[in-house]
């Protein structure tokens, strides 16, 4: 950290140093074995950035928007995009492709109407729109962004991804790019109302490359937990979900309840489900972490849509000890058993260039310390 001088042991140089040194040589020694990705971010020069470097962004110019940030925008180790005044209903999602940009594609073939958001709107399911962005990015050399959708998005199945002018790949602003970003949004299951101003997708800029330092299996929990319950799947053609009404959505109208008495459950081909881990998963300050998909050769699903988690998740000192993670989840292409203790999605961990000034859970968090939690859009 900038004006701090930090001395690290490594265990097998211990017996190099003079007797008055080895103590702390041994204490150093196993906090190194034991928390190797928590001392990286000392002693590289790359990582994912904090929130006071995230601040820093703003006033330099490297992300640029209409109006400051706002209150909870920049989190530990990520900004939240908002909304910008209207959205594209597109009959086909699309990548611009190296040499075009997004606007240059928005014709009259692609473009079906377009919608208000200012006073709210409802973005319905099954269809693709397309949302400007109140963020811009002008990335320096060696300074990288990725995208992803947040944890309440990605819990009522808004299928959302981030979309750069010249752009081969949906999710990632490589290091020089300068332009506008805009945010694909796709609801699955719920339609939703949306506002200009609401943060759908988060994004991450890291310093480097990208070099992640351990990956994690991560299980599926079918024992059961509060009242036996596994998991839940969604009810089509429930009502929709307003984005502004957090903990105003009854859960029994939106999800079904599921058990698995022999440790099984079906998924069905399109259906959706909130599924938690078995595993209890924490994230040191030192590291940050996204939760990938698993090789489609382990099973007929896709987990996880919204995958990053900041430092401090599930870390006792914030209040977090014993937190699952919530896996989103939806059947493809025939009926497939789930089975207690099966892999279902792999957490990929990579160090933080510095510690954050608040870590995750240290201000109020809606996801800290849980087990299988629905988003916080819905209450019991």
């Amino acid at each position: 950290m900038p004006g701090r001088g930090y001395i690290l042991f490594h265990p097998d140089a211990a017996q190099a140093l003079p007797t008055a040194l080895l103590d702390i040589a041994a204490l150093m020694g196993e906090m190194w074995k034991a928390y190797p990705s928590s001392l990286s971010h000392f002693m590289t020069a790359h990582g994912i950035l904090p929130d006071h470097e995230l601040e820093g962004l703003f006033r330099d110019g490297t992300v640029s928007a209409d109006r400051p940030p706002a209150e909870g925008q920049i989190q530990p180790a990520s900004i939240d995009l908002r909304l910008g005044s209207k959205a594209f209903r597109l009959r086909a999602s699309f990548l611009p492709g190296a040499t075009r940009s997004v606007t240059s594609r928005l014709d009259d073939d692609l473009v079906m109407h377009t919608v208000d958001l200012s006073s709210g709107a409802v973005l319905e399911t099954g269809c693709v729109y397309l949302v400007p962005l109140q963020e811009s990015l002008n990335l320096p050399a060696g300074i990288s962004a990725a995208m992803n959708p947040k944890s309440s998005t990605g819990r009522i199945d808004v299928f959302t991804r981030v979309i750069t002018d010249q752009g081969v790949a949906f999710d990632q602003a490589p290091e020089g790019y300068s332009g506008p970003l805009y945010a694909e949004v796709s609801p699955r299951t719920f339609s939703i109302l949306a506002r200009e101003g609401d943060r759908l997708s988060q994004i991450r800029f890291r310093k480097g490359a990208h070099q992640p330092v351990r990956d994690v299996t991560v299980s599926v929990d079918l024992q059961g937990f509060e009242g036996g319950i596994v998991g839940y799947r969604a009810r089509r053609h429930a009502g929709l979900v307003d984005l502004a009404r957090i903990g105003e959505h009854k859960r029994d109208r939106y999800w079904e309840p599921l058990q698995a008495p022999d440790g099984q459950l079906v998924l069905d081909p399109g259906e959706f489900y909130i599924l938690a881990s078995q595993e209890a998963v924490s994230i040191g300050l030192g590291e940050a972490a996204e939760m990938a998909p698993i090789a489609t050769e382990i099973g007929e699903f896709r987990a996880h849509y919204a995958g990053f988690f900041d430092p401090g998740f599930g870390v006792s000192e914030t209040g977090g000890s014993g937190s699952r993670a919530v896996l989103e989840v939806r059947g493809r292409d025939v009926p497939f058993i789930l089975e207690h203790g099966q892999p279902i999605a792999r957490l990929v961990y990579e160090p933080m260039l510095e510690a954050p000034s608040k870590a995750y859970g240290a201000v109020a968090s809606n996801y800290q310390a849980q087990g299988l939690k629905l988003s916080k859009f819905f209450t019991s």
